[in-house]
């Protein structure tokens, strides 16, 4: 691989000829620095503040929502990059990457889940689960006659919506629907977009063999995207970008930890729950527990030191968890470091089949972590109900504007306005406006019958937990 190329600043504008001069040219910010900046001034990174990272709805402040997940993974993802820039004999410690390669990482961290819909992976399933049972309906257009011949196009274009991803619409949001004055998207460089996706397939090419194709990461719409992205880092189907490891084992380290941390705040667990789960079947003298020892040991000092402070019982149960979180952090951003770099020929080669977290050090940590979690907090009555909630609204909302959207017709036509109803006129105009320009823009490359599908994805997807709930009683209050 072509680190130079990796790291392209490079952006498709510029590919189309269409190129755009950087406000401070030859001034204080790379191009790489510019797309974080891009990123974070964006609207869908603050509608992750009113996204469910594993509490739907959740009214305590303390307890994590996606923007804050993100913007942890960020955090943990730029100072691997910082670490990697600054060690003694890294490949990563010339001048040229001591900026760009910190400013990448934190950027692909804050992004990589801007496209999950409301209510975290259960509104994932409800949007694939709605076309299952509308396929009939909504996928009629693949029985056209007209649609490409090329190879596993009519079931990408179906499974595109039946296994609705996060990862996919997070490359749309970019390039596509976070409009700014042209098609172009956010514009964000090559590079960046090359380390943002997790899984470089189709749809209907999925082998979860492979950590790099376990699920997938582009929709048929953004293949024009993709194959500009892969022409300039030197990148092809199904071969991530190695830094797309990093920023996986960054969310690995901050939502195995911290979503423990959370299920702590919410009195669902103790800190000494935490442990006694941790410490179970291990001991100094199992060298794959080895991490998971020392840092109980010392989250364990820190517990007496707090016992023995004068503190209340619910403080001293915080105050440990956090400091464990401290050590767990430290423990396994170190372990990912060191797994990287042993290696990096192997993912250079594109011989790593695994994702980085689970080949290194911290493995037992990490998958005891999230074991524990996924048994006291995922699995809660609290969490599951309103995961239900959830389920029922998105497809609520979308029984409520497929109507709306089909009775539209067909935009490229010479229509006046809405011939539809008057309740569907207003569901229809109630879709944000960026997502209908892109609908109802010229597109020869894809049927009107995909376009509408997406119209719908893309108008759920981009809601807020309290905006679904609110929006779905509006339309239900307004339907005759």
């Amino acid at each position: 691989m072509d680190w130079q190329k990796l790291m392209s600043g490079t952006r498709r504008k510029d590919m189309h000829g269409d190129g755009e001069q950087p406000l401070n040219a030859g001034g204080d910010r790379t191009e790489l620095e510019r797309d974080y900046d891009r990123v974070l001034f964006s609207t869908p990174v603050r509608r992750l503040a009113d996204k469910t990272q594993v509490f739907p709805l959740e009214k305590n402040d303390s307890v994590r929502t996606r923007l804050t997940h993100s913007h942890e993974v960020s955090n943990i993802a730029r100072s691997i990059g910082v670490a990697l820039t600054h060690r003694e004999g890294s490949p990563f410690s010339e001048d040229e990457f001591r900026r760009d390669l910190p400013a990448i990482l934190a950027t692909v961290g804050l992004a990589h889940d801007i496209g999950n819909p409301p209510f975290g992976h259960q509104g994932e399933y409800a949007i694939g689960d709605w076309f299952k049972k509308n396929e009939t309906m909504a996928f009629e257009f693949l029985n056209c006659e007209n649609l490409s011949p090329e190879p596993g196009v009519r079931e990408r274009m179906r499974l595109d919506f039946e296994k609705f991803e996060g990862n996919a619409q997070a490359l749309r949001v970019l390039t596509k629907l976070q409009i700014m004055n042209d098609s172009f998207g956010l514009n964000l460089t090559c590079g960046a977009l090359a380390a943002l996706m997790k899984y470089p397939v189709t749809s209907e090419k999925q082998d979860k063999s492979n950590i790099a194709t376990k699920k997938f990461g582009c929709f048929h719409s953004e293949l024009d995207v993709v194959k500009d992205v892969w022409s300039e880092t030197g990148l092809r189907e199904g071969v991530r970008h190695p830094l797309t490891f990093l920023m996986e084992a960054s969310d690995d380290i901050a939502y195995s930890v911290l979503d423990v941390e959370d299920a702590v705040k919410k009195g669902l667990v103790s800190y000494r729950d935490l442990i006694s789960f941790l410490t179970a079947g291990s001991s100094e003298d199992d060298e794959a527990d080895e991490i998971i020892v020392r840092v109980v040991e010392r989250a364990e000092k820190q517990h007496q030191r707090h016992k023995g402070a004068g503190l209340s019982p619910a403080e001293v149960n915080d105050l440990s968890t956090q400091m464990f979180r401290v050590f767990a952090i430290g423990e396994m951003v170190s372990s990912v470091i060191e797994t990287f770099l042993s290696r990096k020929a192997e993912i250079d080669d594109e011989q790593l089949r695994d994702d980085l977290i689970n080949v290194s050090p911290s493995a037992s940590l990490c998958k005891k972590l999230k074991k524990f979690a996924f048994e006291n907090a995922y699995k809660h009555r609290s969490v599951l109900e309103l995961e239900l909630v959830g389920h029922r609204t998105v497809h609520s909302i979308m029984d409520m504007l497929w109507p709306a959207i089909v009775s539209r017709g067909d935009p490229q036509e010479e229509t006046k306005g809405h011939p539809g109803t008057p309740y569907e006129k207003y569901a229809y105009g109630r879709i944000s406006e960026n997502y209908r320009r892109v609908f109802e823009s010229p597109n020869e490359n894809l049927p009107l019958g995909y376009r509408r599908c997406q119209l719908l994805a893309d108008m759920i997807s981009g809601m807020t937990d309290s905006f679904a709930i609110s929006f779905e009683r509006e339309l239900s209050e307004l339907r005759c």
